[in-house]
């Protein structure tokens, strides 16, 4: 199952690193998350973009993951020529990751 199907997300920047709030739609599914959806997941899912450490803080009691992105946006806002130099196409990107369908 694709993650959208259970959360959404929201980016932010500063910089040249990017950050990813991962909230799930109903609280019982936060443990998936929190199971599913590590540093490690993410920096793989990101690999051809983040040059830098992905580290993963959790907010249990909004349900929500966020993770921090070093160098993910090509320089920064006013150094990078990529489309999105804000990255705010990474959280519909995170969505797309696959975690197991536990049901």
């Amino acid at each position: 199952m694709k993650l959208r199907a259970i959360a959404h997300a929201r980016t932010g920047d500063k910089g040249n690193t990017s950050n990813i709030s991962l909230i799930a739609f109903d609280e019982a599914d936060f443990r998936r998350l929190q199971t599913h959806v590590t540093a490690e997941r993410v920096r793989a899912h990101f690999a051809e973009l983040v040059q830098g450490d992905v580290v993963r803080y959790e907010l249990p009691k909004l349900g929500a993951l966020n993770f921090v992105l070093a160098g993910a946006l090509g320089g920064g806002v006013t150094r990078s020529l990529a489309l999105d130099a804000h990255g705010k196409g990474l959280s519909s990107a995170l969505l797309d990751m696959e975690i197991p369908d536990e049901g």
